[in-house]
């Protein structure tokens, strides 16, 4: 059995696509699953330590990785258009993922203050809404519905 270059590239590309999408899915659920251990932490020092990890992560990955996912989806915008209708969608949904960041934020706030009101169960769920929403942005790019004839 023999494959040709060109069958090759696009397994590798499909693998890579695959382990990008992946490694996305990680990062997006990552500050909330701190939330989820904060959230029933009881001792001063392991709270002060979700602080400083809470605090190190949202602000020194995950916004300068949101604002750089943002310039580069204008960019690839701009290069390629904007059309289809699963393009509005994905649209939808990605600023779906802007309001659930900044949300993020409000909640980081509120464990800097001591002011939690959410328990753990809250943050388990909350952990699992990305998921869902990137789970359907992948599907729409990769099976691009309502892109015409």
């Amino acid at each position: 059995m023999s494959f040709t270059a060109g069958e090759v590239n696009h397994a590798l590309d499909q693998v890579t696509s695959y382990y990008l999408y992946g490694h996305l899915v990680r990062r997006a659920v990552y500050l909330p699953r701190l939330f989820v251990y904060h959230a029933v932490a009881e001792d001063q020092t392991g709270i002060d330590r979700f602080k400083i990890m809470e605090r190190k992560l949202y602000y020194g990955i995950m916004a300068p990785g949101a604002i750089l996912t943002i310039i580069f989806g204008l960019w690839l915008w701009l290069g390629y258009g904007f059309s289809g209708g699963w393009l509005h969608i994905k649209l939808a949904l990605v600023i779906i993922l802007i309001g659930y960041h900044l949300y993020c934020g409000r909640l980081l706030k509120a464990f800097k203050q001591d002011r939690n009101c959410h328990g753990h169960v809250f943050y388990r769920w909350f952990n699992e809404f990305p998921v869902l929403i990137l789970f359907a942005v992948i599907l729409l790019v990769e099976l691009q519905p309502f892109s015409g004839p």
